[in-house]
């Protein structure tokens, strides 16, 4: 657990060293911003109170019988295979990790830092190509490659994710400080990760002014080449099919059923009644990562706005108790 402390004192630093400016060159939406706000995410949760508050929920032995363990990585946003890989080591298990192509940089530099900090850490953690001899995994792709992942994985103990995204319930009572909060939980990352709202669930005749009005600070956003390249994209195509929608020069919210929208787009659904949000909700429940909204939603377990990008080191991807697992193999 020391090891981590002292990482999570690196990763503070690095956020104002030149490490944060090194991946935009390898990976164009890892602004320097982002993986400042990764890196200090991280440096907040590696400290030895969080980490004591996570680990005395679980029975870990002190000898464990040591697996191989592979680690697919995903690369949608910076540093976000580090958990598993965390969880495979504290757990007492040796990782097989193959790194994403999109996130080597910060991923190597958590890496090479934990081993100059703990050297035991090298003969524990191998970094491959191809996963072979390996005795479970954890996967994290699209939902295409998470029927490959099934497939091919299939004859060992696995956790294999696919494709998930986060939604916010809005009551039409939410204040200016309320909706920039939320603004957070859209942009962060650009929208990239499975925690960022890509929908909202609005009241029937909910007006758009005071919303869009409280985004305006995310302006900034429209200088990012990438981004605002994609929101012109999806624009164009909203504005030749005749789709109703409304815009801000950096943000399109579009009315659809559908949860995953493109960059630069956010989907709403309104809904007439707590019980009609509920069915909603349950219904998309199986993609949906997190629900983010006001605290007094009584049927909901939503995540207070402003918050779905900093989640606990309990807040396991897609539900799963990862150390749960590799306790268990």
């Amino acid at each position: 657990m020391a090891a981590f402390v002292a990482l999570g004192n690196r990763f503070k630093q690095a956020a104002n060293d030149q490490i944060a400016h090194e991946p935009r060159h390898q990976n164009a939406w890892f602004s320097p911003q982002n993986v400042r706000f990764a890196l200090q995410n991280w440096s907040d949760c590696l400290t030895l109170p969080q980490l004591s508050a996570w680990l005395d929920g679980y029975q870990i032995a002190d000898s464990p019988t040591q697996k191989n363990i592979g680690i697919i990585m995903a690369g949608n946003i910076p540093m976000v295979g580090f958990h598993d890989l965390m969880c495979v080591l504290l757990s007492g298990h040796r990782a097989l990790v193959k790194i994403s192509s999109s996130d080597k940089i910060l991923m190597r530099f958590a890496i090479d830092g934990l081993i100059e900090i703990e050297p035991r850490f090298e003969e524990r953690i191998e970094q491959v190509e191809l996963l072979k001899n390996f005795d479970a995994i954890i996967a994290t792709g699209s939902g295409n490659t998470s029927r490959y992942f099934d497939y091919y994985f299939a004859h060992v103990p696995s956790i294999i994710r696919k494709n998930r995204t986060s939604v916010a319930v809005l009551m039409g009572k939410e204040n200016e400080q309320d909706l920039v909060a939320l603004g957070q939980d859209i942009f962060t990352y650009f929208g990239l990760g499975c925690r960022n709202v890509s929908k909202l669930y609005v009241p029937e005749g909910y007006d758009f002014i005071p919303f869009f009005d409280a985004m305006e600070v995310f302006s900034d956003i429209k200088n990012h080449y990438k981004y605002f390249n994609n929101y012109e994209y999806n624009l164009a195509i909203l504005l030749v099919n005749g789709t109703h929608h409304y815009t801000n020069g950096f943000l399109i919210a579009t009315e659809s059923q559908s949860l995953v929208s493109s960059i630069g787009v956010l989907y709403y659904e309104t809904y007439a009644s707590e019980q009609d949000l509920a069915d909603k909700i349950l219904a998309a429940q199986p993609n949906i990562q997190c629900v983010v909204g006001a605290e007094n939603i009584h049927f909901l377990d939503a995540v207070p706005f402003g918050l779905a990008q900093t989640p606990q080191l309990s807040g396991y991807a897609d539900g799963v108790d990862t150390l749960a697992f590799l306790n268990s193999i």
